[in-house]
């Protein structure tokens, strides 16, 4: 006698369908995509994409988080390299050869006082060396190539960087009025909008104001100091502990800086083979069109809780951070002890 079983079958299985986007979310990507293709573009400014980029976040979302850092991350080294083109390593080193001891020192002092500062203010250490990091060196572009070397958070970039944004079109109309006000002559107008205003693009806005020969000076003491981006970052990616908060996920692992060395090559590149000059500066261009476009990226990957978190209290330390920098070197060029490297002109 034969016995059939009687247990059913068990059904094929077959994936669930993926939830379909609904015509909001669909129309969210898309206008997100068209935000960050239009901060490539020759109009889009670094502050303005910044802040683009975190209205949006705040008022609609983030509709692809997890690509958006992904990306930032990419496109954020990329770019640094790219800057490396457009920058001559010898121009650069013979105007920063005379001060290097002193640049040493102000530098250290800055970061110093920085990390003081946080303790007071209570604000982020890693917020707050980055607005150090800005203010000492080269504003938005040291954050740039600092930040993933010591694995900062979309937050505590997008922070810094807003505070030192903010600054400077400050000191676009400050500096200049401040200048008028002591009678500074081109030469030491140049060396302070040079060693106390944090981006290269507001030194030039400020510094000509004042004439040609500020201009020259302005320039080539703040490329001069940019280069100190290369040893700062290596310094504190293999010095710096990275800040953790159990409750924010895991922790943002700090990228070896090999990027820097991309920078140098590409400078260095530039340098040694004068026939790639205008390449260089095509390359160094379309660089800053992926900066500010990152900067976007950056800005929209901040969320209503990590900005409820920060409140106000780094923009108060860096402008406090900033305010003494600012006298101090002000001060340091009326005594003497500071003076703009001979034979540049206009």
């Amino acid at each position: 006698m034969t016995t059939t079983d009687a247990t059913p079958a068990a059904a094929p299985l077959t994936p669930a369908a993926p939830a379909r986007a609904t015509p909001a979310q669909v129309a969210r990507l898309i206008a997100f995509v068209a935000l960050a293709l239009a901060a490539l573009t020759p109009w889009a400014s670094a502050p303005i994409a910044l802040l683009v980029g975190l209205g949006f976040s705040l008022v609609f979302g983030n509709p692809a988080p997890a690509r958006t850092k992904q990306a930032s991350t990419w496109m954020l080294q990329l770019s640094v390299v790219g800057l490396g083109a457009g920058t001559n390593l010898g121009v650069v080193a013979r105007a920063g050869s005379s001060g290097i001891l002193q640049t040493l020192v102000a530098l250290s002092l800055t970061l110093s006082l920085s990390l003081l500062l946080a303790k007071a203010f209570k604000t982020e250490r890693t917020t707050s060396l980055l607005i150090g990091v800005g203010t000492a060196i080269c504003g938005g572009s040291a954050i740039a190539a600092v930040a993933p070397a010591i694995g900062a958070k979309s937050h505590q970039t997008s922070v810094a960087l807003m505070v030192v944004f903010g600054l400077n079109a400050v000191a676009l109309f400050l500096f200049p009025w401040v200048g008028h006000l002591l009678n500074m002559s081109p030469e030491s107008f140049g060396l302070w909008s040079a060693l106390a205003i944090h981006d290269t693009s507001s030194v030039v806005g400020a510094s000509m104001q004042f004439g040609k020969l500020a201009l020259a000076v302005g320039t080539t003491v703040k490329l001069a100091r940019a280069l100190w981006i290369i040893p700062l970052t290596f310094v504190l990616a293999r010095v710096w502990k990275v800040e953790h908060d159990p409750k924010a996920g895991p922790a943002q692992k700090p990228k070896k800086p090999w990027f820097i060395l991309g920078f140098v090559g590409l400078a260095a590149l530039v340098t040694w083979v004068p026939a790639l000059t205008d390449a260089g500066k095509l390359v160094a261009e379309g660089a800053r069109h992926v900066l500010v476009a990152t900067l976007f990226l950056i800005g929209a990957g901040v969320s209503r809780q990590a900005l409820k978190v920060v409140g106000a209290r780094p923009l108060i330390m860096g402008v406090t951070l900033w305010a003494v920098v600012g006298s101090l070197t002000l001060g340091a060029i009326h005594l003497g002890w500071l003076a703009a490297p001979a034979g540049l002109t206009p």
